[in-house]
């Protein structure tokens, strides 16, 4: 067989290789000048140790006469030295001396030793300085600049006639952007895309709007009255479509389960209402009751006054949450007592009794199953938390004023509390520290009505001054600098009717 033929250019002959060591003489003789008479070609490649620090392996330093030693660089930059020093400078430190400098002996630098003294955070990798701390060694990770809350309300409603009462429940917020409001015997739609106010219903001089409740899903909106009757209006043709009867007092407190609607009233009930059935209620829920048993015989007594007094000691039920999973019920009264019910329990499965004034203020975590949060009144001041998987007190903090209101962000581990007796602010925190974001005043009365945007980012309060007013305090769940699309572009004060 012959042999194969090998394409060579015409410029390149073969013929053996100069041994190596006088190839290497010559390129060190030669100043790196080729021959002009011929290309010389070599398979070798030898690696620049000029920046080798060979006392760190214990290795002596080859001469330049040696084979193995590197080609000279006669025509180095003098600014190489400058660009080193500032190199070495960003990458280890302004400490980190020149390896030319090191005094220690060789035996005793291992370069596999752990050196904390030049360990980095990513942000202190900077050619423009270093603060005392890194210099120091002492790393530190990078600090989140805390969000920022506006102070102020970008919008504020007047709402003439809002009652300043705690017991009530007069704003809810719907899943179609729609906000409703009790304003004496009227309840009052608010748009927030189009800002149009409508009328849904009057009930009449003799009596008076306690509670409003928007279902999940859907335009029904349920309406609790004085006389103890439940409304059920489609908002979206304005039309009653039905009128739940069961309870002996007014209903201050409603809360949505799918087509289950809670009722709670100041007869210290809770009516289960499922509004597929032609009954007004399904099952009743009694548990929280008044601790004046004694005081209130004794009144009875007294013939005169025993209506009034009996009106008096009847402990309402003024906070109604159902979890995000429609399985528990957290329910709150005057009695100082918090209970959480299950789907087909007609006494409370959990009992807590830490709290010292009346439980309104009621809010479910989405974030973590079974995580509750409850506040107290005027001599309680307190916000718990509860794990109602493993019946446990979790913590406790004072807030330093009456607690009206608790809700939730469902785009961040936060929460925020409306306040009555003495400061009437209005306080984001951010949970588990309970760490205060933003602290927000401008109501003069105390902030008892409290709702959340459908996008989780603004919040409306409501108080006995009359107003109602628009935040932003959360942010949306991709970016939290975008600002909330609910009204934010329409500043100023109106009028909600």
């Amino acid at each position: 067989m012959d042999d194969p033929i090998l394409n060579v250019p015409p410029t390149m002959s073969l013929q053996p290789l100069t041994p190596p060591s006088h190839h290497i003489s010559r390129m060190i003789n030669s100043n790196h000048q080729q021959s002009p008479s011929r290309t010389i070609y070599s398979d070798r490649f030898i690696p620049s140790r000029s920046s080798s620090n060979f006392d760190l392996f214990n290795i002596s330093q080859p001469s330049p006469n040696s084979p193995a030693a590197p080609p000279v660089d006669t025509h180095k930059d003098d600014n190489s030295g400058t660009y080193t020093a500032l190199l070495r400078a960003a990458l280890f430190g302004p400490d980190t001396p020149d390896k030319k400098h090191l005094s220690s002996p060789p035996s005793t630098r291992n370069i596999f030793r752990f050196k904390s003294e030049t360990r980095r955070s990513l942000h202190s990798l900077s050619p423009f300085g270093f603060d005392d701390d890194v210099a120091s060694g002492v790393t530190h990770s990078p600090v989140k600049a805390p969000r920022k809350v506006p102070r102020s309300p970008y919008k504020i409603l007047d709402a003439p006639a809002l009652q300043d009462d705690f017991y009530l429940n007069l704003v809810d917020w719907s899943s179609h952007n729609v906000l409703a409001v009790g304003l004496g015997n009227c309840v009052y739609l608010w748009n927030a895309c189009s800002s149009k106010v409508t009328k849904l219903c009057d009930l009449g001089i003799d009596d008076s709007v306690c509670s409003v409740g928007w279902a999940h899903r859907g335009t029904h909106l349920a309406v609790g009255t004085s006389h103890g009757k439940v409304q059920i209006w489609d908002a979206s043709r304005c039309k009653r479509v039905r009128t739940l009867e069961g309870h002996r007092s007014r209903v201050g407190a409603l809360a949505w389960s799918s087509s289950l609607l809670s009722s709670g009233s100041r007869d210290k009930s809770i009516l289960q209402r499922d509004i597929r059935c032609q009954e007004d209620f399904v099952s009743k829920l009694s548990g929280h009751k008044s601790e004046l048993i004694g005081f209130a015989f004794i009144l009875i007594l007294v013939d005169v006054m025993d209506r009034a007094y009996l009106s008096y000691v009847q402990y309402p039920v003024c906070g109604l949450k159902w979890s995000y999973d429609n399985r528990e019920l957290a329910s709150g009264g005057n009695d100082n007592r918090l209970f959480v019910w299950n789907q087909h329990s007609t006494q409370p499965v959990l009992k807590y009794c830490e709290h010292t004034a009346a439980v309104k203020a009621i809010a479910w975590s989405p974030h973590l199953h079974g995580l509750l949060a409850s506040g107290g009144g005027t001599a309680d001041r307190c916000i718990r938390f509860w794990n109602t998987t493993t019946n446990t007190h979790l913590s406790c903090m004072d807030t330093g004023s009456q607690v009206c209101n608790l809700v939730w962000s469902k785009n961040v581990n936060e929460l925020v509390s409306t306040h009555g007796y003495s400061q009437n602010q209005i306080i984001v925190w951010r949970y588990p520290t309970m760490s205060k974001l933003a602290t927000l005043t401008g109501h003069t009365y105390r902030v008892l009505y409290l709702a959340i945007s459908p996008d989780g980012q603004t919040i409306v309060t409501g108080a006995g001054d009359e107003t109602l007013r628009f935040w932003n305090v959360f942010p949306s769940p991709k970016s939290q600098n975008t600002d909330s699309e609910i009204g934010a572009s329409s500043f100023g004060r109106t009028t909600i009717r």
